[in-house]
């Protein structure tokens, strides 16, 4: 283990000299002479006793002196053991997972002896608890390897037996045919039950150490099964489909006979109806595609649970994203109808039911229960805290691809702006909504939120620069840079329309575009790989036909350009500028749907390309050449 110097004095006794000579006079040039020998000799000890224990359960030493050497080198300098800073472990290839085993719980069995201090404790206690975390995830990763390993060589049995078939059938040659299948089944990936044998060893020691010995527990993170799906929500998805479009005409009718769509109809109604049906309905349709993306998914078998990190036997299918699609269109179409009746008959609190919906949402979010699909909504959670703390944690996949969506979903940050200063300065009591739209501190914090998306994900890609030292990911994080640019520049030429704004948001805008979509066909897809054998593609394509990987580049390519329309300038009214704003925003929704289901294809190839079926878990310790 690594040599490490003590983080303050107040951490005093024997724990951090454990498994090697942690405190050399370098490094505890603090105090006395005696109490820096004192504290050596007592560390030294505990180490000595410690690694006696491994001694005696099989574990060796490499490089460590022999007990008479250093009986002779302690009593020539005054009695003092002498330990080299660094003692590495001799783990056996033929035994690895028990030894390592071991090690780790005599470590452990030192931080909870009775009377230890855990201040002076050399690991942290958190530290242990996600040590434990790590080993017992790696045993899963190394469970699961094992039960793959098995199907593969059942897998090929099979296979070996239908060529053999087909084999008798062209050239009728029974005898050989019965001489290649006998020097099959003698094969050794057929007969061999190492395999078998290593995985009872895995769900053994999983059972002690991490289960209880209770079989059930340890099947559950060995073996997750996804849940059976049920009729029962297909029937809920259909039920509130059609409650929401019952609800929906009977809404548009009703709002047809008050007026209110007209163009001296109520503004203020209008204006907060406005934000907070867009908000809820492109949360709705981007679950929706998410659904979508589920179901093309599944059908083409990428594998989305293994390259997420997400529990099978807690994942969202594509019926559970349409399920929430469609009760939270039901549910805020169901709010306005009320909030019309009520309005209608002059109810003075008719405007706190649209602030009522959203405490709602945010509650059910919020809620600790097992309601609801809690353990995706606390993955939810996790993952925008990621996101918006970075660089400050790890970049996991689905941490930046949730950052994508949040950079296609800009309208929708600014609708809850405008419903977050609506509501809960109170400005609904009195319907002065123009002071959620007019004043200079909303107008700024529209540009920073405007920003906000590009900026956590340009993060996201320099904290993966700093772990990995890929320069692809400096120029990700400059296509985020470049949107900044276009979205600053967009937004100056909003407050002053001259030509020679339109000239620099044309310039711009267009450099980004075409920065991005370089992006996406090359980089995030795959597409234009040299001397491919699929012109302007790549050479493995899930999808059977290619015309529609062309049609999926055209489309991509049109919707980029959805930004060309902030410049022209067309003569609609204030409710048609509206529905343009909503549909662009729901193209942009789409388009980001559609980018999906081709990053994750790639994705999945790469993993396939480079056979990685299960994840690789790091250890709580440091793996050393032999030498």
């Amino acid at each position: 283990m690594p040599a490490v110097a003590p983080p303050s004095p107040a951490f005093s006794g024997s724990g951090r000299y454990l498994l090697s000579g942690l405190a050399t006079p370098q490094s505890m040039s603090d105090g006395s002479v005696e109490l820096q020998q004192a504290q050596m000799t007592e560390g030294a000890a505990v180490a000595d006793e410690v690694m006696a224990a491994l001694e005696r359960n099989g574990v060796s030493f490499v490089g460590l002196p022999g007990k008479k050497d250093a009986k002779k080198e302690g009593s020539g300098r005054g009695g003092r053991l002498q330990l080299p800073s660094t003692v590495r472990i001799d783990i056996p290839a033929s035994n690895p997972g028990r030894a390592a085993l071991k090690v780790w719980e005599e470590l452990v069995n030192v931080l909870r002896k009775d009377g230890a201090d855990p201040a002076a404790a050399f690991v942290h206690r958190k530290k242990v608890q996600h040590a434990e975390k790590n080993i017992r995830d790696a045993f899963m990763a190394l469970y699961r390897g094992l039960e793959l390993l098995k199907k593969f060589s059942s897998l090929n049995v099979k296979a070996f037996t239908k060529i053999l078939k087909k084999f008798v059938k062209v050239s009728e040659q029974q005898r050989a045919t019965d001489l290649f299948s006998q020097k099959v089944k003698r094969s050794s990936f057929s007969t061999s039950d190492k395999v078998l044998q290593l995985s009872d060893e895995v769900e053994a020691l999983f059972l002690k150490h991490f289960a209880g010995n209770d079989r059930m527990v340890a099947m559950k993170y060995l073996n997750p099964q996804q849940p059976k799906n049920t009729h029962m929500i297909t029937f809920l998805v259909g039920l509130f489909t059609g409650t929401f479009v019952s609800l929906f005409i009977i809404y548009a009718i009703l709002a047809h006979v008050s007026g209110i769509f007209a163009s001296t109809g109520n503004t203020a109604y209008m204006e907060v109806v406005y934000h907070v049906f867009s908000m809820f309905a492109l949360i709705s349709l981007h679950c929706f595609l998410y659904g979508c993306n589920l179901f093309m998914w599944k059908s083409t078998r990428i594998n989305q649970n293994f390259i997420f990190d997400f529990a099978p036997n807690t994942a969202l299918t594509h019926r559970d994203a349409f399920l929430m699609s469609a009760s939270i269109m039901c549910t805020v179409v169901a709010a306005l109808v009320i909030n019309l009746f009520l309005r209608n008959a002059g109810a003075s609190y008719a405007n706190a039911v649209p602030g009522g919906l959203i405490v709602l949402s945010a509650g059910l979010l919020l809620c600790p229960f097992n309601v609801f699909y809690r353990s995706t909504r606390y993955c939810f959670m996790r993952i925008m805290r990621n996101i918006m703390f970075s660089p400050f944690y790890k970049v996991l996949m689905a941490d930046f691809f949730m950052a994508d969506q949040l950079t296609s979903q800009i309208p929708l940050l600014r609708h809850m702006e405008f419903a977050a200063c609506y509501f809960m300065a109170g400005s609904f009591r009195a319907n002065p909504y123009e002071t959620c739209t007019t004043s200079q501190q909303y107008k700024h914090l529209a540009y920073v939120i405007s920003f906000l998306p590009y900026y956590w994900r340009a993060m996201q890609c320099l904290r993966r620069y700093i772990e990995e030292h890929d320069i692809n990911q400096l120029a990700n994080a400059g296509k985020y840079v470049s949107a900044m640019v276009a979205a600053a520049v967009r937004f100056k030429y909003n407050v002053t329309p001259t030509p020679f704004w339109m000239w620099m948001v044309l310039i711009s805008s267009s450099g980004a575009t075409v920065y991005q979509l370089y992006w996406d066909f090359v980089k995030d897809w795959g597409f234009f790989t040299p001397k491919s054998k699929n012109l302007w593609l790549r050479d493995d394509l899930i999808l059977k036909n290619k015309f529609t990987y062309y049609i999926s580049m055209m489309l991509n390519l049109v919707l980029r350009l959805a930004w060309a329309q902030s410049v022209m300038k067309i003569r609609i009214n204030k409710n048609e500028t509206r529905l343009l704003d909503f549909s662009l925003a729901s193209l942009e929704i789409i388009r980001r749907g559609h980018w999906n289901f081709y990053r994750l294809e790639n994705e999945h190839l790469n993993n396939v390309g480079k056979f990685r079926a299960v994840k690789t878990v790091p250890l709580p310790f440091r793996e050393l050449e032999t030498d």
